[in-house]
């Protein structure tokens, strides 16, 4: 699998890695990232802070090490939210199909014309700076596209001759989908809940930039930027470069990995 999807590997070996680091950020972290320390505002790189400090001397390695963890909470939290939300609205509206196929797709309709990170922005605006309120905030968006793509997968599945047996023997339309329907429709969930996951980094890391998404005392690498890009990004540069880098190769990663499933699993990508 490495030598024909070696983007993907590289992919999956980002991801580990933010994945360990986010599970074992208070071994491997240096120091306390909420400790501050006076005579270290501002260090440079060097042999005791290896990415520098910031300006109330917080080492940025231990805040990038920890910000792992409020990202990855976050981006897989709300990622499971929206795809859970998103099956039981492209279910329903694929399987039962007349109004309530109308009705949902309407909805959808509307929440899809607002770019993701706008709705996310009003939604958090509007519940309030909280880690929970963030992954709600995150998740709705989501919703669409998820509901979409098992709302196509149930609208052919379910004139499938296997599905017709089933409604021979007696069973109940909700057993049958559940039972039959759902767990067909969950390959191209699981490509896209990758794509997705890559991109509720990617919106967490904004809202916390803008000041709604993971209030103080929580290290967020979209707060490290927002506190040191617009003062410091030339006389400190390394506040605004390496959690920069970190929320790029997190993206990265997640998107490389997605790409590679989307081929695994798609037979026709195989082919």
């Amino acid at each position: 699998l490495m030598r024909r999807y070696p983007l993907g590997a590289a992919g999956a070996v980002i991801v580990v890695v933010f994945v360990l680091a986010a599970l074992l950020a208070g071994t491997v972290a240096p120091f306390d990232p909420t400790s501050t320390n006076a005579r270290a505002s501002l260090a440079p790189p060097g042999t005791t802070y290896w990415l520098g400090a910031d300006f109330m001397g917080r080492d940025v390695l231990s805040r990038i090490i920890h910000g792992a963890r409020i990202s990855l909470a976050v981006g897989v939290g709300a990622t499971t939210l929206g795809c859970i939300l998103g099956v039981i609205v492209g279910l329903m509206s694929g399987y039962l199909g007349g109004w309530v196929d109308l009705v949902a797709q309407r909805v959808m309709d509307i929440m899809q014309s607002l770019p993701l990170l706008v709705m996310a922005l009003v939604m958090a605006a509007s519940l309030g700076p909280s880690l929970q309120n963030t992954i709600i905030a995150i998740a709705i968006p989501l919703v669409p596209n998820i509901a979409r793509v098992i709302r196509s997968s149930t609208l052919s599945l379910r004139e499938q001759p296997f599905v017709e047996a089933a409604r021979a023997t007696g069973m109940s339309e909700l057993r049958i989908a559940v039972r039959h329907v759902l767990p067909n429709t969950l390959a191209p969930m699981i490509v896209l809940a990758t794509a997705q996951l890559g991109s509720a980094i990617l919106t967490e890391a904004s809202l916390s930039f803008l000041g709604v998404g993971v209030p103080e005392p929580h290290p967020s690498w979209g707060r490290m930027l927002s506190e040191s890009a617009a003062e410091y990004v030339r006389t400190a540069p390394w506040l605004v470069i390496f959690p920069g880098i970190a929320i790029s190769l997190a993206v990265f990663g997640t998107n490389l990995l997605g790409d590679a499933l989307r081929d695994m699993l798609d037979p026709r990508e195989r082919a």
